[in-house]
């Protein structure tokens, strides 16, 4: 197996992991938000990545029956689901804002002490 040539798949693991680890470890909800659209790009890469076809083309109708196409199901899902993506960091980052308003802070250590002495 030529582990050389699929490195776009080892690209979206790192992104993967990197926005996964970024989301697991910090405390403060915007580097939380930041790791959830790092972790979203990846599984956006990963699809676009499978989508492609070598030497395929635009499924245009030709008179060449021997002609490949690439399927573009998944990139128009994936520009479906960035849209998704911008608007659910919109709320996300909404919630934040009223979060801050409410406790002086976006710290979840922070934010769990102030319940606790509530």
């Amino acid at each position: 197996m030529n582990w050389v040539g699929h490195y776009n798949y080892w690209v979206v693991i790192f992104l993967m992991m990197s926005g996964f680890y970024v989301v697991i470890s910090r405390g403060n909800m915007i580097k939380k938000l930041l790791g959830l659209n790092i972790f979203s790009t990846s599984v956006f890469l990963l699809y676009i990545s499978m989508g492609k076809i070598h030497g395929g083309t635009a499924p245009i109708l030709t008179d060449n029956p021997n002609q490949v196409y690439s399927n573009p199901l998944p990139h128009v899902l994936i520009l479906t689901a960035i849209v998704v993506g911008v608007a659910t960091t919109a709320v996300g980052l909404a919630l934040v804002v009223r979060i801050q308003e409410r406790y002086g802070t976006i710290e979840e250590d922070e934010i769990r002490a102030k319940d606790d002495s509530l």
